[in-house]
């Protein structure tokens, strides 16, 4: 049998279990006799009776050596590093471990413009300054793609103090850059490449998707297991490759950002996640290929649709494409992608993964089947039927958001002296903290940037069709707060 067929910490939890030992440690609920009796019924004795803490023989993720460092051993012959951390704080944990790995207070890494929200926020705690890559932008679709070698490459030569360079590998619509190629140019100079890999962990195990961030030859990877892996949510790993890498530092800041009660049912869908990839994946990860494939042919034959395929391929930034995502473009409905995502949900009970004002995004995993096929199908049809008219549609333009400028360091915008000012009113004024929509959490305004009027008004029309635009301190986006003007 395949070491790949184990799953060592899942195994000694179960055991544990089966033991049933008198506990008088936390958590207070003891498997459950503790805890209000529906919410103990709706979740079962057999998961809360692995709701455990780290007592010596589950090991300690702050310290592993035992169960936890031999899946984690596993986890990193699976996904082809030299190591790999479980991160329980999602994969923002494990990007913000991945930014304050390399930078301290100064240092300067190299980042795409559409990053997480989690890549900032790392920067302003490490006091570290981004110099940004714009991203291609799509002018159809209103989305942003990867970057290109030549926009890096020109990042590197205005910049050749930067310490690491931050890619986005696929992007949240399954799009990925010449990831190989971008990875060869900073190491030509001695500069290490870390991936934002929320969107890839299964990219890994079919050879019809994206290359990995490892496969690629990347330096670190922060891997959401949860995503599309098979573990439960807020479980994502940290894959690192020795050599331009402390391992012993990233184990230490990695430390730093986890809580000391960390979850071994979170650890224990790592563990299971893992064995599933690498012994099923391939198979797996083709049947949802092959759904996604006649999912796409059928929408395509839908009046007022457009479902995203190979053709946007053919650029750096638009090098190869993740074919389990579904881009599904209603500019020629007329509607919404707010509009169809509430549609769907209120009339036939499907959720999507996100909505933007053009699009909706619809994943295909090996947790679906030919029946959620063709219920989505069959739904789609129905918004077709309702709203398309034979014409072109919205005649509006498609609205990409300008990127601003970055007048101060996110650090010092961030704990600088602020004052609040209306939204309507605050273009020319720099920014002291994130405006984004969420999904994805990609921040249109970043603290240090100053607000234009185009940003305004792109935001005010996404707040006002109903999307999630999130971030300030007033959660309706009356007010915003700026650095003080002297």
């Amino acid at each position: 049998m395949s070491k790949q067929a184990h799953a060592p910490l899942f195994t000694c939890l179960e055991k544990h279990a089966m033991r049933d030992p008198l506990q008088f440690h936390i958590p207070g609920h003891k498997k459950g006799k503790g805890m209000d009796p529906e919410f103990r019924r709706f979740m079962g004795d057999q998961a809360l009776s692995i709701d455990l803490i780290n007592i010596e023989p589950l090991d300690d993720l702050h310290h592993p050596h035992g169960v936890i460092r031999e899946a984690q051993d596993l986890a990193a012959e699976a996904f082809g590093a030299d190591h790999t951390f479980f991160s329980v704080q999602g994969t923002s944990g494990a990007i913000m471990t991945m930014v304050m790995s390399v930078c301290s207070p100064g240092d300067k890494i190299i980042v795409p413009r559409n990053v997480h929200k989690s890549v900032l926020s790392a920067l302003i705690l490490a006091g570290g300054h981004p110099v940004f890559v714009h991203p291609v932008m799509d002018e159809v679709l209103g989305i942003a793609h990867g970057v290109t070698r030549q926009g890096v490459e020109k990042a590197l030569h205005l910049h050749p103090d930067a310490k690491a360079v931050l890619l986005i590998n696929p992007t949240y619509f399954g799009i990925a850059c010449h990831l190989e190629e971008i990875v060869d140019l900073a190491h030509s100079r001695g500069i290490p490449v870390l991936v934002d890999e929320a969107h890839g962990v299964h990219t890994h195990f079919h050879k019809a998707l994206p290359l990995s961030a490892m496969q690629a030859g990347a330096d670190m990877a922060a891997t959401s297991v949860h995503k599309l892996g098979g573990s439960l949510t807020q479980s994502s790993v940290l894959n690192v490759r020795e050599g331009l890498i402390n391992p012993r530092r990233v184990q230490s800041i990695i430390s730093m950002l986890t809580t000391t009660s960390t979850s071994y049912l979170l650890l224990a869908s790592l563990d299971t996640a893992r064995r599933y990839l690498a012994t099923q994946g391939e198979e797996r990860i083709g049947d949802a290929l092959r759904l996604a494939d006649f999912a796409r042919r059928r929408i395509n034959e839908i009046p007022g649709l457009r479902c995203v395929g190979r053709e946007i391929l053919g650029g750096e930034a638009t090098y190869a494409m993740d074919e389990t995502k579904l881009i599904i473009h209603l500019h020629s409905l007329g509607i919404t992608g707010y509009d169809a995502e509430t549609r769907l949900r209120e009339q036939w009970n499907i959720e999507v993964e996100l909505s933007d004002l053009y699009n909706i995004l619809c994943l295909i995993t090996p947790g679906d089947s030919d029946d959620s096929i063709h219920r989505l199908v069959e739904a789609l049809e129905g918004l077709s039927r309702e709203f398309y008219t034979g014409g072109q549609g919205r005649v509006d333009a498609v609205r990409v958001p300008e990127i601003p400028v970055l007048a101060v360091s996110p650090r010092d915008a961030f704990y600088g002296e602020t004052v609040p000012v209306p939204f309507p009113e605050s273009a020319g004024r720099i920014i002291a903290e994130f405006i984004m929509i969420y999904p994805p959490g990609i921040p249109v305004l970043l603290p240090g940037e100053r607000i234009t009027q185009e940003n305004i008004e792109y935001i005010i029309e996404h707040r006002d069709a109903g999307l999630p635009v999130q971030g300030p301190e007033d959660p309706e986006i009356r007010m915003v707060r700026v650095l003080r003007e002297f």
